[in-house]
C-alpha cells in the first residue's frame, strides 16, 4: 500500500477502516470520520456504524476504498491521493491576469507547471494522474508527457507556461526544457489559438441573444490570445505582457467598450493572424523528435 501524505489532512464525510485493534474497536472496523484536525498532527473525530464516536490518529486508519484497492479490489488512481504529488514539481511560474499586466487589486494568482515522479509510480499498478490541481490556491501541475503533448498541439496556457518571466521553481531538468521551448512553436499555432477564438466568440455571441450577456472577462482574455498569436507568428516567441493594450483590454472586461467595437476589434485582428500567417518563417510542425527525446532523458533520470 502507498504510503499516506503527512500533509493531506481527510475531509470529514471520509469513510475509513481501522488499522489495528484498538480499546474500543477491532481491526478492520469502518467508521466515517465526523471531524478532522487542522493537521495530522492532531487526532481525528470517527463515528463508528454502531454510533459511538473514538478519536484515531491518522496512522490508527486507512481511507476505505483505498484499503479495498490494496487488498486487490479495483486499483485505480485514487490510490495516489495520498501521495503528495507535489514534491515532485519541477517547474512552477505564474500566469494569468498578473504575469499578462492586467491584474487588478481583486485579481487572482494563478500558479501551473511540471510535476515528473519517480520511475516507480508509472510502473505501479495505480499509474499516475495526468495532472494535479489545488483549486482553492489555484495551482495546477501536468505530468511532464501531458504537458509536452499539449505544448506540441500549441495549447496556448502550456506555451505561456514556458514564456512567462514570472518563474517560482525551476530544477535543472525544467531549465533544460526551457532552453527547448522553441521547438514547440510552429504554424499549428494559427489554427489553435484563431480556431478557438472563433468558437468562443460564436457562443458569446448567442449568449449574448440568448441571455442578454456574456463574461467579459472571457471576452478579454479572447482579444489577447489573438494578439499574442498574432506576435508569435511575427517574432517567433510568445508574449506575455500587453501592455501596450492593457486599458483597451479592461474596459472590454468592465464592459465599458460596447460589444460592437469588441467585436470590430477581433475581426480585424483575424484578419491581421491571416496576414502573419501566410508571411511566418515558423515551421509547418513543432520538433516532435526533440520533444520525444527530452521526454524519454527525463523519465530516465527518475528511474532510482
Amino acid at each position: 500500500m502507498l504510503p499516506p501524505s503527512p500533509h493531506l489532512v481527510i475531509p470529514v464525510g471520509t469513510q475509513i477502516v481501522t488499522q489495528k485493534e484498538l480499546k474500543d474497536c477491532l481491526q478492520g472496523t469502518v467508521g466515517e470520520i465526523v471531524e478532522s484536525p487542522t493537521d495530522n498532527s492532531h487526532s481525528y473525530r470517527i463515528r463508528l456504524l454502531d454510533g459511538r464516536e473514538i478519536n484515531l490518529n491518522r496512522h490508527e486508519f486507512s481511507i476505505r476504498k483505498h484499503f479495498q484497492s490494496a487488498v486487490g479490489l479495483s486499483p485505480s488512481e485514487d490510490q495516489l491521493a495520498e501521495l503528495d504529488l507535489q514534491q515532485y514539481v519541477i517547474y512552477r511560474c505564474i500566469v494569468g491576469s498578473r504575469a499578462y499586466g492586467l491584474d487588478e487589486v481583486d485579481s487572482d494568482t494563478d500558479w501551473r507547471g511540471i510535476y515528473l515522479p519517480p520511475a516507480v509510480l508509472h510502473w505501479s499498478l495505480y499509474g499516475i494522474p495526468e495532472q494535479i490541481e489545488n483549486r482553492e490556491t489555484q495551482e495546477c501541475y501536468w505530468e511532464l508527457q501531458k504537458f509536452l503533448i499539449l505544448a506540441l498541439k500549441a495549447n496556448p496556457n502550456v506555451l505561456e507556461c514556458l514564456h512567462t518571466p514570472l518563474q517560482e521553481t525551476v530544477t535543472p531538468i525544467a531549465r533544460e526544457l526551457l532552453e527547448l521551448r522553441s521547438i514547440f512553436l510552429s504554424k499549428l499555432v494559427y489554427q489553435t489559438y484563431n480556431g478557438y477564438v472563433f468558437s468562443q466568440f460564436k457562443k458569446m455571441e448567442q449568449d449574448l441573444r440568448t441571455k442578454g450577456e456574456i463574461r467579459p472577462k472571457h471576452a478579454m482574455h479572447l482579444i489577447r490570445l489573438l494578439l499574442s498569436g498574432i506576435e508569435i507568428l511575427r517574432e517567433g516567441t510568445v508574449p506575455i505582457r500587453v501592455d501596450t493594450y492593457r486599458e483597451q483590454l479592461l474596459e472590454i472586461k468592465h464592459q465599458e467598450m460596447p460589444w460592437s467595437k469588441v467585436n470590430e476589434w477581433r475581426l480585424n485582428l483575424h484578419q491581421e493572424f491571416a496576414t502573419a500567417f501566410s508571411k511566418t518563417q515558423l515551421p509547418e510542425r513543432p520538433d516532435y523528435e526533440k520533444a520525444n527525446s527530452f521526454l524519454i532523458y527525463a523519465r530516465q533520470s527518475m528511474v532510482k
